[in-house]
């Protein structure tokens, strides 16, 4: 069983950043896949981004490429989410997610999931 816990949500300003980060309890870490999502309310999950198991590949929504960075540091078993430039409709719960196949985690259907931190950005 892999569990993933989120932390590093709040409320920032238009144009101010956060960081979110991705524990992931699992020796094996780097077997997985891990990306972030995204709901917003009374909207559908949405991709954000992920990485691959060695951090050498990226991958993002067009909505967020040039604004948010994604990183991991395997020692740590820990994946990040910078985020600079905020919008107000970055606004979200955002979730980490985890697999071993990277193109089940990019479209949704990964088997591991964090149980999401809010991200509020204010106009």
């Amino acid at each position: 069983q892999v569990q993933l816990v989120e932390s590093g949500g709040g409320l920032v300003q238009t144009g101010g950043s956060l960081r979110l980060s991705c524990a992931v309890s699992r020796r094996t870490f780097t077997n997985y896949a891990s990306g972030w999502f995204r709901q917003a309310p009374g909207k559908e999950r949405e991709f954000v981004a992920a990485i691959n198991w060695s951090g050498r590949d990226t991958y993002y929504a067009d909505s967020v490429k040039g604004r948010f960075t994604i990183s991991r540091d395997n020692a740590k078993s820990t994946v990040y989410l910078q985020m600079n430039s905020l919008k107000p409709e970055d606004t979200a719960v955002y979730y980490c997610a985890a697999d071993t196949i990277l193109q089940e985690l990019i479209t949704g259907r990964s088997d591991y999931w964090g149980q999401g931190t809010q991200v509020t950005v204010s106009s």
